[in-house]
């Protein structure tokens, strides 16, 4: 690995060794959280699910991320990947087994819910990965890390269906479904073993307080509050998806119940967000430890667009090619999973570009380029040929996944021993992306869906032509007072 080269295939190096140990945690953590989707059919019919019930298991999947990867990037941040990688794995091995073998709805539920804990297990690796390499090689190793971890969910619509039959019976999806456990179990203590923090002789620099992330002005401070605001909102959506007035799985009191919770947390994070910078700030931080959280800001919302538009695509476009063209729901799904197939090369191609072209370019020409996918897609209607209705939705999909490797490729270069608590915020943005644009789904048909899409994309590349291109060094400071400068270029 010489220069701004990266060899995957160069073993014997620790830096692609970690790499690779780093992908396949985020794949099977993926495999993990979307393990109920290709078997659902079968979920349905052993528990007779109505349509609301099967609803309610796929909100309940993505309610508890939010949260989980906020509160994960923290704990990256200070006990390290290598431990909190590996508790991952194998906590969620046991929530897997916990839905795989529930005897009752109510169980699915509270099982798929804690579930969405696993699809925390994407920040961990972001940090991880960004000690083992420069910033010429990180936008390349962040987007193989993210897109080939991401391929997990499509591996396992692929295989779980088939591993359900060949396991044969009424229990064979349970089987499969606890197989995939037994895996990640095995390779979370398997990754403890292998896995390292850092380099040999690097230091592992951690945040001088717990409970938010440290900024350095008191206009940052107000703003990274107001930031924290939607993502509570879009908790609260959830929770009113789940409501009498919408799904029916919670009564009017447990609805309320869980605004309250909502309410009594957001103001619990003010209060440690506050409790971690009021010090500092009044003393005043140098120079040379600033940095702009205008920077965390722009990255949350490029990814609320681009991996926000994904979850919801990849959750509608099976029923819209089979609604649009007629088709079975078996070739409108394979239709649709070119969406997903792209991350393979989408991901690591942003990452690349961004090393490459540079970090704002990169993200403002990808940015723009999904701003015309999603307005070409809402265009389709049943007269498209359909090759050519395909053809726009992966080169759609090409811009939003390279998109939210240029966004990762960036993130480790804002500060170095809060990377976990920034990579926490952005992916908790991507989810919130999610709920919007499938509430809007709820009240829209599929053109309108896309051209919101679209538009907010559009706002979104005015966000980011305010991003500062990383320049020089972020400095970072050693526990002995000794001030380490940390390329970022």
């Amino acid at each position: 690995m010489s220069g701004s080269k990266l060899n995957v295939l160069e073993f014997s190096n620790p830096a692609i060794r970690t790499l690779h140990l780093s992908w396949v945690a985020f794949f099977l953590s993926f495999l993990l959280w979307f393990s109920h989707a290709p078997l659902m059919v079968f979920i349905k019919e052993a528990f007779d699910l109505s349509s609301q019930q099967i609803k309610a298991l796929l909100i309940l999947n993505i309610a508890l991320t939010i949260p989980a990867r906020i509160v994960v990037g923290m704990l990256v941040d200070k006990f390290g990947p290598r431990l909190i990688f590996s508790g991952l794995l194998v906590i969620s091995s046991f929530f897997c087994w916990g839905f795989a073998f529930a005897t009752s709805y109510e169980m699915l539920a509270l099982f798929r819910f804690l579930g969405g804990f696993v699809g925390a297990g994407f920040v961990i690796g972001i940090r991880l990965v960004s000690e083992w390499f420069p910033a010429r090689q990180v936008g390349m190793a962040e987007g193989i890390y993210g897109g080939w971890g991401n391929f997990g969910s499509a591996a396992g619509a692929m295989t779980l269906p088939s591993l359900a039959l060949l396991f044969g019976g009424d229990d064979g999806w349970r089987y499969a479904m606890a197989l995939t456990g037994c895996f990640t179990l095995c390779y979370g203590i398997f990754f403890y073993f292998k896995a390292r923090n850092t380099p040999k002789g690097s230091t592992y620099f951690k945040p001088k307080r717990s409970g938010g992330l440290e900024v350095t002005s008191k206009g940052d401070l107000y703003f990274y509050l107001l930031m924290n605001i939607p993502m509570y909102i879009a908790l609260a959506v959830l929770a009113w998806k789940l409501s009498p007035a919408n799904l029916g799985l919670l009564d009017e009191l447990a609805t309320n119940i869980l605004y309250g919770v909502l309410l009594l947390l957001f103001v619990f994070q003010t209060s440690q967000i506050w409790k971690v910078n009021k010090d500092h700030l009044k003393q005043g931080v140098p120079d040379i430890e600033k940095y702009s959280f205008k920077q965390v800001a722009i990255l949350d919302w490029a990814y609320f667009v681009t991996f926000g538009s994904e979850l919801a695509v990849v959750s509608m476009l099976p029923l819209f090619f089979m609604e649009t063209f007629d088709l079975s729901a078996v070739t409108a799904g394979l239709l649709a999973a070119g969406f997903a197939f792209m991350n393979l090369v989408a991901r690591p191609g942003g990452g690349w570009l961004s090393d490459k072209l540079g970090r704002k370019k990169t993200l403002s020409i990808l940015i723009a380029g999904l701003t015309v996918g999603y307005m070409v897609l809402s265009q389709i209607n049943s007269s498209w040929f359909i090759p050519l209705a395909v053809i726009a939705t992966m080169c759609c999909s090409f811009f939003v996944q390279a998109g939210e490797g240029a966004v990762f490729a960036m993130v480790p270069l804002v500060k170095r021993r809060m990377t976990g608590q920034v990579a926490g915020m952005a992916g908790a943005y991507g989810n919130v992306g999610g709920v919007t644009f499938l509430t809007v789904l709820s009240f829209v048909d599929s053109s309108v869906f896309f051209m919101v899409i679209a538009a907010s994309a559009a706002l979104c590349f005015v966000f980011v032509q305010f991003l500062d291109e990383p320049s020089g060094h972020m400095a970072e400071i050693l526990p002995d007072g000794t001030v380490e400068l940390i390329d970022v270029v």
